[in-house]
């Protein structure tokens, strides 16, 4: 087995309690070994990025254990990309927090950001989905003490509410794991997606019930309509540092939504149909559409970046919900151009507002800024990507959704969807841009103070440099993509690379061996000798693989 693959998800683990209980009161030993912690994932990410292109799907058998009975990790390209845009992430935060000082406004920050990590790399690694619940809490639970960083009055009453809706999103979780794993006996999922598919008709409302459940879980982590409530707010009081990174974090909704509801519950299961995408484009539409409303008619600069992400989601969703390989490649195209767009429009709105003084984030017009031209310049790249327009890469991923829609039975709904909101975004963004910065010149008065340091602009371009970089290599991105959408819809392929053959009796044949005594073996293997009253090619407590105990 590849060890490399459990590296990003052990390293922050053992790295954010090192921080708590070793350098809790030195901020610089803090800040140099989280450096070193995300350059690190960052590495690790490159090489596992590098191993999945070759479309080779690898499988880490935690303990040793296969699958059905053991955790698996999974590597394919879509987790390989995924893990690699939140390593590039995880490190711009860093260094952000680091230069702005965010990082001292609080406790823990870089304790917190590490198990942050930890839980996202998990989430799109897992190839259980009880371990997809478990990542999911770790990311939360670290989140919500980065919401609330800094304190303040307004951050925990919208901290206090990310709460609430997350755990209720989690009990939710908790119901439909166990619905699913009342009718299955599993939650593997290349094994729940062999069992669904042989499931008799009568247990096909319950399984109806539990990927519905699931779809609203995820609906939940994803901002879409009509679960999306928490977001503005959390959104637009979290730490500018804190909010970057949650970008990548509504992407983990949309990376379980799109692996699960092509793996396990897709449209060729006779119990499930075309149920999730006759849900997930309507819902998509009024999602795109209220958060591009939103950017319309937002007074605050937070606020109205929070409902970008969430127009941008609406979006996203569009294509998810088709459900062909061409949608999937254009869907993850634009997942990557929307996920750094909101993260760079975030760190411009921390820019900002440092330095207006009183008037902070409101789109009023107030005096010139410190570097005005610059920030103005970079809001305004960000911008013209969010909404859509050429010749930056939302233009490029908005025109690969339409053109993937344009041979379903939903063109002219993604067609309207997307242009008609792609004019209301450009004239929100607009507003607020020359709100901003070209009325400014028009108003008298004293320049509040720049902060001291260039570190956050630096950082804030290498970003507005990586979505450059996605449309000069366009061309090889979405060649990478199209492959990548082949793999999610190759379902054949990922079960047989996670379970392993079957013997005789139905159990699986260890490829790399299991521990002595704890499994079963090849007919040819060695041979152990086993308590009494345990049958060879047993697991003592575990489910066989047709789920009897």
């Amino acid at each position: 087995m590849n060890h490399l693959i459990l590296a990003p998800v052990i390293l922050p683990a053992m790295l954010a309690p090192l921080i708590v209980l070793v350098m809790r009161h030195d901020l610089s030993l803090q800040r140099i070994f989280s450096m070193i912690g995300s350059l690190a994932i960052l590495v690790i990410a490159l090489l596992l990025f590098g191993q999945a292109q070759t479309g080779t799907i690898q499988v880490y058998e935690m303990g040793n254990w296969p699958a059905p009975f053991g955790i698996v990790l999974v590597l394919d390209r879509l987790s390989a990309l995924l893990v690699l845009m939140t390593a590039v992430l995880g490190v711009a935060v860093t260094l952000y927090a680091i230069g702005s000082g965010w990082d001292a406004r609080g406790k823990h920050f870089h304790a917190l950001l590490q198990f942050q990590l930890m839980g996202i790399v998990g989430a799109f690694l897992t190839g259980d989905a009880f371990n997809l619940f478990v990542f999911f809490e770790v990311l939360l639970i670290a989140s919500y003490g980065l919401m609330i960083h800094g304190g303040g009055t307004l951050r925990l009453r919208a901290g206090v509410q990310y709460v609430v809706y997350n755990l209720v999103g989690s009990a939710l979780f908790l119901f439909a794991l166990a619905t699913l794993y009342g009718v299955t006996g599993t939650l593997n999922l290349a094994d729940m997606a062999q069992r669904v598919a042989a499931l008799p008709e009568g247990d096909a409302a319950l399984v109806r019930v539990g990927a519905v459940l699931l779809l609203l879980v995820f609906a939940v982590k994803a901002a879409v309509v009509p679960v999306q409530f928490w977001l503005p707010n959390t959104y637009t009081y979290a730490p500018a540092p804190v909010a970057a990174l949650f970008a990548i974090m509504t992407k983990v909704g949309a990376y379980a939504i799109l692996r699960v509801y092509t793996l396990v519950f897709g449209p060729d299961v006779p119990a499930i149909g075309t149920l999730i995408g006759d849900w997930l484009i309507p819902a998509a539409v009024v999602t795109v559409t209220l958060g591009m409303v939103g950017v319309l008619g937002a007074r605050h600069l937070g606020r109205l970046i929070s409902f970008s992400v969430i127009g941008s989601m609406g979006t996203l969703f569009l294509a998810i919900g088709l459900f062909t390989p061409e949608a999937t490649s254009a869907a993850l195209y634009y997942m990557i151009h929307s996920t750094f767009a909101a993260a760079i429009l975030f760190l411009i709105a921390d820019l900002v507002t440092a330095r207006r003084g009183a008037v902070g984030g409101d789109i009023v017009a107030a005096p010139p800024i410190a570097q005005n031209g610059l920030i103005a310049a970079l809001f305004f790249g960000a911008a013209i990507a969010m909404a859509g327009l050429p010749p930056l890469s939302g233009f490029i991923g908005k025109l690969l959704i339409l053109d993937a829609a344009r041979d379903t039975g939903a063109m002219a709904v993604v067609f309207a969807a997307i242009l008609i909101t792609s004019l209301i975004a450009v004239v929100g963004f607009a507003r607020a841009g020359s709100t901003l910065f070209w009325k400014a010149h028009a108003v008298e008065g004293e320049m509040p103070p720049a902060p001291t340091g260039h570190l956050p602009l630096v950082v804030t371009g290498g970003l507005m440099a990586v979505m450059v970089l996605l449309v000069v290599l366009a061309g090889p991105t979405t060649a990478y993509l199209d492959a990548t959408a082949a793999q999610v819809f190759d379902k054949a392929g990922y079960i047989d690379a996670v379970m392993p053959p079957l013997d005789a009796e139905g159990m699986p044949i260890p490829q790399s061996g299991v521990p002595e005594g704890s499994g079963p073996l090849p007919p040819d293997g060695p041979q152990t000798a086993l308590p009494d009253g345990e049958e060879p090619g047993t697991v003592p407590g575990a489910y066989d693989h047709e789920g009897a105990d």
